[in-house]
């Protein structure tokens, strides 16, 4: 017999002594074999460890059964979440995933890289592509394609979102009800919906408590701990200083808690500080962090299951689906009043 890496299609029909159309038929789970040959043919699979290939399994049929998931970076904390969900949702539906993640090391730019990978697996590898947070206005698909966190341009593209601008104005709407009038704001990262949408909120809050938006108070991010770090910097250098700091993601406010406890600043009796995300480590912060989740997981879940019912030919009723935020509320901010009391009586005893 060959070995597991070699076995053949044809090693599986000689071992269950039935016909190669037929391991054909239960490789595409066809409900014209008998229960006991279907049973038999899928232990002989299993046995021998017979793997069909993507392209054999396109060959055989007008699907692949996989879907494709592109994305800058793996290690992304909301990459990790967001693979949560799609991994419970594509199993249910009895599809594979195959991940592409663009490399650091890439001589394309990022959007050269995603129009690349797309046109090489959307139709041919996979049925359809779940790409996230894309730099590229337009990709060229052939099949289905469906953006999780999309480009704030005018795509060509259906996509998944949180509803970010409300979420933000809620947190911006904590932090005045909390006392604070100097917000120091750290950005998303250029280019994306979600980041427009949450400077958005950030300024609706302002606005709405008849306080003067400050250009100076806003510092740009990218999504990712070290500019969230570098930008608390800037955003604490201040004089006076900001007295919470809202940053637009949970990687980006555990940068500004870095930042803040390199100055010798104490979260929140000296710096109130929220994020927006509720990635599972921010309840395990501490102090823990306030912030505004946008339920990453059931994003992966929905983008799952849309961008399955655009290959079984469905039409979608709505091109944006936005998921709702939810505001949480823990323990690195407080009111400032609170604050400012309390470094009197230190002051005091001093």
């Amino acid at each position: 017999m060959s070995s597991k890496s070699n076995v053949t299609i044809q090693d599986v029909a000689r071992a269950a002594n039935v016909s190669v159309s037929t391991v054909s038929r239960v490789l595409n789970d066809k409900d014209d074999v008998a229960d006991a040959t279907y049973k038999r043919v899928q232990r002989t699979i299993d046995e021998l460890g017979y793997t069909s290939s993507l392209a054999a399994r396109s060959m055989r049929s007008d699907h692949t059964r996989v879907i494709g998931l592109i994305a800058l970076d793996l290690d992304d904390p909301f990459v990790i979440e967001l693979l949560k969900g799609i991994n419970d949702a594509i199993q249910s539906f009895g599809y594979d995933l195959i991940l592409y993640a663009s490399g650091a090391k890439a001589k394309l730019s990022r959007a050269e890289w995603e129009r690349r990978h797309v046109s090489l697996i959307n139709g041919s590898i996979a049925d359809g592509v779940i790409i996230v947070t894309p730099t590229a206005i337009t990709l060229p698909s052939t099949a289905p394609l469906i953006a999780v966190d999309p480009h704030k341009g005018d795509t060509d593209y259906p996509a998944v979102i949180a509803t970010n601008r409300k979420g933000a104005r809620q947190m911006t709407e904590y932090l005045i009800q909390l006392g604070h009038r100097r917000i120091g704001f750290i950005a998303g990262r250029e280019g994306l919906k979600s980041a427009e949408q949450r400077l958005r909120g950030y300024k609706d809050a302002l606005n709405e408590a008849g306080i003067p938006f400050s250009d100076y108070l806003v510092e740009p991010g990218d999504y990712r701990r070290q500019m969230g770090f570098i930008s608390a910097q800037k955003l604490l250098n201040l004089r006076p200083r900001p007295t919470a700091i809202f940053a637009a993601n949970d990687e980006s406010a555990i940068g500004t808690i870095e930042a803040a406890r390199q100055e010798g600043l104490r979260i929140p009796r000296d710096l109130s500080v929220a994020g927006f995300d509720d990635l599972p480590q921010a309840a395990y912060l501490t102090p823990s962090l306030s912030t505004v989740s946008q339920s990453i997981p059931e994003m992966g879940r929905i983008a799952t299951k849309r961008i399955i019912r655009l290959i079984d030919g469905e039409t979608l009723r709505d091109r944006v689906r936005q998921v709702p935020t939810e505001l949480i509320i823990r323990h690195s901010c407080r009111p400032l009043n609170q604050t400012a009391s309390q470094d009197i009586q230190m002051r005091e005893l001093e």
